[in-house]
């Protein structure tokens, strides 16, 4: 016999789904787990997908892929165009971006830095796309922490894609009160980097170079234990 669950009151929307989105992506977290090392990414791929499917099947939303991953790389993923959710009629309605695993070659090397990733937005009345899907390009990538948006808040500095490398190492060092010198900056190990590498090591700050995993280096600099200040380099979209 089935057992349907009572129906969620999402009376309070914005806490209530925050943190079953968040539930999801622990669950795929957890359910990858036992795959950690064991040098076979697929499969880390497909336990993310089935648990954060399984704890979308218990929300009350109507629930759109509309970027997805999978076809790219042929893993087994969440693609585009599918539904999540209950669908329940009066459901709230989310346009869904995913990733059940970014860093999927860093799990299967027992290596840190994968993580699982969900961007959600319910389109606003008369407004048919909350998110849009974009063709995936490569595109130049900055992320700073707190301590610099303050920074440039109160000394009206500004940081942009098209500084020299050695100025924004200077506002960055500045901001969280360091020597460019100690200034630690995370990249993807590319040969695309070069000619960034050598700047800043001509500048003098350090780098953390990691092969794969950049939306978790893209937040180490807003983590307050982080040892890193700085990420940057070209990426994909």
């Amino acid at each position: 016999m089935a057992l349907r669950l009572p129906k969620q009151n999402y009376q309070d929307i914005e806490r209530v789904i925050e943190f079953d989105f968040v539930r999801a992506t622990e669950a795929a977290a957890l359910n990858s787990l036992r795959w950690l090392g064991r040098g076979d990414k697929e499969a880390a791929d497909a336990a993310a997908c089935d648990a954060m499917r399984g704890m979308f099947d218990l929300m009350n939303i109507c629930g759109e892929v509309v970027i997805g991953e999978g076809i790219k790389d042929d893993a087994p993923g969440i693609f585009k165009g599918e539904q999540l959710g209950t669908w329940y009629p009066g459901s709230p309605e989310f346009h869904i971006a995913i990733d059940p695993i970014d860093g999927t070659t860093n799990i299967s090397k027992g290596a840190p830095n994968s993580i699982s990733c969900i961007a959600a937005a319910s389109p606003e009345t008369g407004v048919k796309v909350a998110l849009r899907d974009v063709p995936s390009f490569y595109m130049s990538k900055l992320a700073y922490g707190p301590r610099v948006i303050e920074y440039m808040k109160k000394r009206g500095d500004s940081l942009h894609l098209e500084m020299p490398i050695a100025e924004v190492l200077a506002i960055v060092a500045r901001a969280v009160d360091k020597r460019v010198q100690d200034v630690a900056v995370m990249m993807l190990d590319r040969p695309r980097h070069k000619d960034i590498v050598g700047q800043i090591r001509t500048a003098g700050a350090s780098l953390r170079m990691i092969g794969d995993g950049d939306i978790a280096a893209a937040i180490a600099p807003s983590l307050p234990d982080s040892d890193v200040d700085l990420y940057m380099g070209i990426g994909a979209r």
